[in-house]
Formats: C-alpha cells, structure tokens, sequence
C-alpha cells in the first residue's frame, strides 16, 4: 500500500477497529479465516447517504434478451458446510416469483453504452464530499487533507508473503484515477476487455445503469436462488465438490491468499464472461470473478427475521442497514465471490455467502447483473 494509501485508510478507520468474533478452522491442512467480517469490510467509505437515482432515463420496457428466464419457486435460503458464517443462518423458507436474470455480469461494453447514452459519472470518477463522508465514520475523525480527496477507488494489491487474513486494508490501496475505465490505475484500461465484468461500480452506479436498462438489482433471495440453480441441497453452483478438485469450475485465488496465485483457471485477475461452465439454469459467473451488487440492504440479523416470520413470500431485505461490525457504515449485499476468493480466506463462491460492502464503494473485483420481474 502505497503512503498517501495508507494515510487515508488510516484515517478513515480511525476508531473503526472493532472486537470482532473469529474461529479458525483447519481444512487441507490450511487454517480458514472464518468471521463475522465481510472481506470487505474495513474499507474507506466515500459519501454519506444513499441516493436513488433521479430523473426518467429508463427504458419504457426492458429487453430480455441475454437474460434467461428463472422460474419461481420455494427453497430454503441459508449457509451450509463448516464455512458458514453466522449471518448465514438460520435457515428460513424463501418463496420467489419468477424473473428474468442477465446471463452474465453487465460488461464494459454494456456500461459503456449507458455512460455514452446518459453521460453518467461514476462515484469513482467524483471527488469525495468530506461533509457527507464523515456520516459513515464514528464522531471525531478528523478530516483527510484535501490532497486526499480526490476521485479514487479501490484496487487489490497483492502482498510480498504471508500476512494476517483478519485486516483487508493490508491488501487494499486507495488509488487516485482507479474507475471503471481503469480498472488497476490511471495507467490502466479496458481495450481490448469489453466482455471483461465492469468493476469499480458503487451500488449507487449499478442502480443508475439498471434504471436506464428498465431493470433492477436481483435481491438477495432472488441471487441466491438463481444461483443454486435447482440444486437446492448443494453448496456451490456446481454441486458440491470443492472449488478446486477436477475441472476449472470458475475464476477464484488459485495458491495461498494474498500473495501467490498460481493462475490455475487462466486469470489473476477477472475474466471475460462466460469463461466457465454455467450453473444449472444457464447464468454464468455465479461463483467467482467478481461480487455482484444485491438490492437489499445488510443486516447480520437479518435472517433471524425471516425465520420468525416462517415462510417468507419475495423478501426485499431489512427496511435499513446495520453491521454490529461497523455500526457507522450504511453497507447493501453482494454475492457470489470473486477472483480473490479461496476456501483458505472467505470462500464466497458458496451459493449461501454473503458479503457486505458499503453502498458508495468501488473495487476491482465488484460488479453486478440485473434482473426484470416476469409478472
């Protein structure tokens, strides 16, 4: 991580450290980093609070195609296997109407279109506002100099050796000119990798570019049914042999996280779409790559509701967000995992794992898809 990096990170986790419950597991001979904490937790936050999306630039009707057809019905929605976290539990009966569900991630092609069609700015592309920024950080932080507020985002880095697995910002940097047309950094691009996943997107960005598309962000429910592909006994899309036993099943951290991959499914990084074998319903990436952006706010207790409420019917999530891990933070739900995952960090390619990133956030290895209800 870089000084200025390191500084601004510094800064806004001030006091944000928390007492955090961990277990350690042993699993091939690795211990597990197993916790509460989502892997990206921790991370600076860049405005305070959230905003729809204002103005008509929707779609009167969207188009399906590219989508597949998901056909409702009930599952029971929940973690699994000895990497379930607690806010994975407990299980609860989820019924879902049917829906349409892009194929694949949105890719810079397709967010391309949308930023030339409505001249749309990115969170990334925008300078922090201290004002708003400072509603999601604990009373008294004090201010980053302003050198610090500028249009950034957050980009993996990996490190020389073995580090702790419980501080994400340790492999995190801060990197002034990072957006979704420069994916590692000012330096960077996206020639040549329009069917690569759009990354560096904040919830608040993909919500813009659904509105436009006459879709919506799936909720979580509807993610995670999709996701199982009517293997609703199975821990991963595929079924349940583990990640990296037989064939390439999807983009995820081949070796030992953060410092060795060993590339063994082609990528170091994100890969084009459709690289790998879809799940059972057709929809590609549902583990791996990248997180996808859900709908629903995050809340760790937010399945204890469900369970209390017995069969739940379409649930759109908590009516507002807490992490008892960051209580300051208004954070949303992402999915599926992505490139950096092993089962030796945070195993999010279980169709059951939830992560939580703050809803103004950009990374490299965050994007999403969309969904159209089918009624």
């Amino acid at each position: 991580m870089n000084r200025i990096a390191l500084i601004l990170v510094a800064t806004f986790l001030f006091g944000c450290q928390s007492n955090k419950s961990k277990k350690t597991q042993q699993v091939v001979e690795e211990q597990v980093v197993d916790t509460l904490a989502s892997c990206c937790s921790n991370l600076p936050a860049r405005f305070g609070n959230h905003q729809l999306p204002q103005g008509g630039v929707g779609k009167d009707s969207a188009n399906t195609e590219g989508m597949i057809f998901i056909e409702g019905g009930s599952f029971v929605m929940g973690g699994d296997s000895l990497w379930g976290r607690p806010d994975e539990f407990p299980h609860h009966r989820v019924t879902i109407s049917s829906f349409y569900m892009d194929e694949h991630e949105v890719t810079n092609r397709q967010f391309q279109a949308f930023v030339e069609a409505t001249n749309y700015v990115t969170t990334a592309e925008r300078k922090p506002d201290w004002e708003e920024l400072k509603k999601q950080v604990p009373p008294g932080t004090p201010k980053p100099p302003e050198e610090m507020l500028v249009a950034a985002s957050l980009v993996f880095q990996a490190t020389d050796g073995p580090v702790s697995l419980n501080n994400p910002t340790i492999w995190w940097s801060w990197v002034p000119g990072a957006d979704w047309r420069h994916p590692e950094g000012p330096e960077s691009s996206i020639d040549g990798k329009e069917d690569y996943p759009v990354v560096h997107v904040s919830w608040e960005d993909a919500v813009a570019y659904a509105h436009w598309a006459g879709k919506r962000l799936p909720t979580e429910a509807e993610w995670e049914y999709a996701a199982r592909g009517g293997r609703n006994a199975d821990i991963y899309p595929w079924g349940n042999e583990l990640i990296h036993e037989g064939t390439v099943k999807a983009n995820s951290w081949d070796g030992r996280f953060p410092y060795e991959n060993t590339s063994e499914d082609g990528y170091k990084r994100a890969a084009p779409v459709k690289q790998y074998a879809p799940n059972d319903y057709g929809l590609y990436d549902m583990a791996g790559n990248v997180w996808e952006w859900c709908a629903d706010w995050y809340r760790a207790d937010y399945y204890q509701t469900c369970r209390q409420e017995g069969s739940v019917i379409d649930p759109q999530g908590p009516k507002d967000p807490y992490d008892p891990d960051e209580p300051y933070a208004q954070k949303k739900v992402t999915r599926g995992g992505s490139f950096l995952c092993n089962d030796q960090y945070c195993s999010g390619f279980r169709v059951a794992a939830r992560m939580k990133t703050s809803w103004d956030t950009g990374l490299n290895h965050t994007g999403f898809r969309c969904v159209v209800s089918a009624n």
